[in-house]
């Protein structure tokens, strides 16, 4: 176990078990891991703790969690005690009591039992067999269930499996996603399939929803078990969950199966779909989909399974709305009338994170209804991201806005096609005939781009203004910057000194370096669990990170309690400097009252100058120059920072405040400079898209 889990059991800081190590000589020796990241033995640090009076504080809950990290790390996986949450929530307390008291022979007997009791949730999977080595966990799982929950004890359990592993392929649909996908389902379908489920993230929407009838298959029997589990503990009395293992493209576990609604996170980019043993399957009846289109063959699928006028929302990659390899079904699609709307997510709402999924609304046509001529775009793509959070997660999408932007247009547009109102730069209705062109692309944002003429002339005129008067500031202040410049000349010939390097400084004490620690890839992901459950019960400084000193933004980074650790505080008068000096933007920056506290990021180095040996503006002005970089750096494309190496002069306090200034207003000069041109480029685009649209007209001369 980590030194963050030592903290969690004990009830104590991690400065307090770091203390620990230092002052104790009887402190357990570590067992594994690193120097810088050492792993203890459980029992030894429990008898330890005992020995000094020091009473376990974690929660059932933690307990648990901690005992699935060390079964993890001796190579044991956890799909097995799926079944035992089940057994154990169909159980009063007083039996869970008894078999807490059970030795441990005994224990394992009746977990087996229990297990086998259950087994029947998802049919023709493997039966589980506990051993003694199990007996720890089996007895940390019944307490969560016994003093927390089942539902407690399955989340737990899903934080340890691998399907948010990039080996597994398998990702969770974040839950507010999961949410808005439910609720693009108009009214309250009573039966729901997923034919990728997953971990059940989208059957447990729509069971949230009202559905009493959730089907779900999935290719991967842990991850089928785990959605029986979770939607039988629940989706409450009198729902029906049948879950199937296998393919459901291959192998259908509901061939037959008609419902009035599908929802699914399909897999994608998947080219082993059945391609050549499923060239006549009757499925396809827009038409027989190309190897590389994997994702319409789902979306073919979900509609084969809906009644008519029964929905189906899938969320699917933005290629798949314009490879030219589908346009022939998506052109059907859209003749048929089954393709109702298509919407764009922002990056960051769910795995891949770097690109902007598509949630594809569809409608099994009704023989008796005429197709309907247009279909909803919606785009979100440009919707900014929590505040204070970086975009590397789903954390970060404003899922408020996205959800209520999304609902709105879609409901909007379902009540009457003929009438919606285009929101500009939003949403808008296209026609069929407009659609079918010679790509026949569905991609959000090309379509809602066309909607220009739709926005309001003086709406425009007036942001146009505004664009146009911070500019004027913003050059005006350049102005005033460039206007008195703080230098001179030197003389007849460059100034000379003597430089010292940055090691010899932090040698002699005249500053320090520090830079953070990168954890392994296993660690974070221990941890990584924790930190969506706030486990740790409260929020993380952010941090900042080298992208935030090239944008000139403030620290976006968020990190894991395991990485927490390794990374320095900032305090104001630090220079930062990123390790990547390559590119546009800035390269360093010196700390002030807004980024104290926060935490440093991997990619950037600090340091920390002795305010009676050196100025801090002085040491970034040296440290940042393009001679001093390229010579303490190494590399071809990418130029990594060595920072030892780089030079200062030496030079008296007083002498290096006078620097100091000036490289100060060099930095307010670069920054103004900066905004003044984001500003110019906003300007001429709001003036140019009005021209071009027709809302803005040019002076008469």
């Amino acid at each position: 176990m980590t030194a963050a889990e030592i903290s969690r059991i004990a009830g104590v800081t991690r400065a307090t078990v770091s203390n620990w190590r230092r002052r104790h000589v009887d402190f357990p020796a570590p067992s594994g891991g690193t120097d810088s990241s050492p792993l203890y033995g459980l029992e030894e640090v429990r008898a330890w703790l005992a020995s000094r009076g020091q009473h376990t504080a974690a929660t059932p809950s933690g307990e648990l969690r901690t005992t699935l990290r060390l079964r993890e790390r001796a190579g044991a996986g956890t799909p097995d005690l799926l079944l035992l949450v089940l057994a154990a929530a169909r159980r009063p307390a007083d039996d869970l009591t008894g078999l807490l008291a059970l030795p441990d022979a005994d224990l394992v007997k009746q977990a087996n039992d229990a297990a086998a009791g259950v087994s029947d949730v998802v049919p023709d999977t493997d039966p589980v067999e506990f051993t003694a080595a199990d007996a720890t966990v089996l007895r940390a799982l019944l307490l969560c269930v016994r003093d927390e929950s089942a539902q407690t004890a399955l989340g737990v359990l899903a934080e340890r499996e691998l399907e948010d592993s990039a080996a597994s392929g398998a990702y969770r649909t974040p839950a507010p996603l999961a949410d808005l996908l439910a609720r693009l389902i108009p009214g309250s379908p009573a039966r729901v399939l997923d034919p990728a489920c997953g971990s059940g993230t989208l059957l447990t929407a729509a069971a949230a929803r009202g559905a009493r009838e959730l089907y779900g298959q999935d290719s991967l029997p842990v991850q089928a078990r785990r959605t029986a589990v979770g939607l039988t503990l629940t989706a409450g009395e009198g729902a029906d969950v049948i879950v199937r293992t296998g393919d459901s493209l291959r192998t259908d576990a509901f061939p037959d199966l008609t419902v009035d609604a599908v929802l699914s996170n399909p897999p994608y980019g998947d080219r082993d779909w059945g391609h050549d043993e499923l060239a006549y399957d009757s499925r396809w009846a827009y038409g027989f989909p190309p190897r590389a289109e994997s994702e319409l063959a789902w979306v073919q699928h979900a509609l084969a399974h809906l009644k008519p006028g029964g929905h189906a929302v899938l969320l699917l990659p933005p290629a798949t709305a314009s490879r030219s390899s589908g346009r022939r079904i998506r052109a059907e699609l859209i003749r048929s009338g089954a393709l109702r709307a298509v919407a764009a997510l922002p990056p960051g709402a769910a795995i891949p994170l770097h690109i902007g999924l598509q949630v594809w609304v569809l409608q099994r046509p009704e023989p008796a209804r005429p197709a309907y001529q247009s279909v909803l775009f919606v785009d979100t793509v440009g919707e900014p991201s929590v505040p204070g959070r970086g975009g590397t997660r789903s954390g970060s999408v404003d899922w408020a806005r996205v959800t209520e932007q999304i609902l709105s247009a879609w409901t909007a547009y379902a009540e009457d096609p003929d009438g919606f109102e285009a929101q500009a730069g939003v949403a808008r209705a296209v026609s069929v005939v407009d659609l079918l062109d010679e790509v026949v692309d569905v991609t959000p944002a090309r379509q809602v781009r066309s909607s220009q003429a739709d926005i309001d002339p003086q709406e425009l005129a007036r942001e146009a203004a505004a664009a146009r008067e911070g500019l004027a500031a913003a050059v005006r202040t350049v102005a005033e910057l460039a206007g008195t410049a703080p230098w001179g000349a030197a003389g007849d010939s460059a100034r000379a000194w003597r430089t010292a390097t940055v090691s010899d400084l932090a040698r002699g004490g005249a500053l320090k370096v520090l830079r953070a620690v990168p954890v392994s890839p296993r660690a974070t992901a221990a941890e990584a669990e924790d930190a969506e459950a706030g486990a740790d019960g409260g929020e993380r400084p952010p941090v900042l990170t080298g992208g935030d000193i090239a944008r000139g933004t403030g620290p976006t980074g968020q990190a894991l309690d395991v990485q927490a650790e390794q990374m320095p505080e900032i305090a104001v008068g630090d220079v930062l400097v990123r390790n990547l000096v390559g590119g546009t933007g800035p390269v360093a920056r010196v700390a002030d009252e807004a980024e104290a506290g926060t935490l440093l990021g991997v990619g950037v180095h600090l340091f920390r100058p002795d305010p009676a040996r050196l100025d801090p503006w002085f040491l970034l002005g040296f440290l940042s120059s393009e001679a001093n970089l390229a010579g303490a750096s190494t590399g071809s494309s990418s130029l990594h920072l060595s920072p030892g190496r780089l030079r200062v002069p030496l030079l008296p306090l007083a002498e290096q405040r006078r620097y100091g200034g000036a490289f100060r207003r060099v930095e307010a000069l670069r920054k103004q400079a900066r905004r003044a041109q984001d500003l110019a480029e906003e300007t001429a685009r709001l003036v140019s898209g009005g021209l071009t649209g027709g809302q803005l007209v040019p002076e008469q001369t």
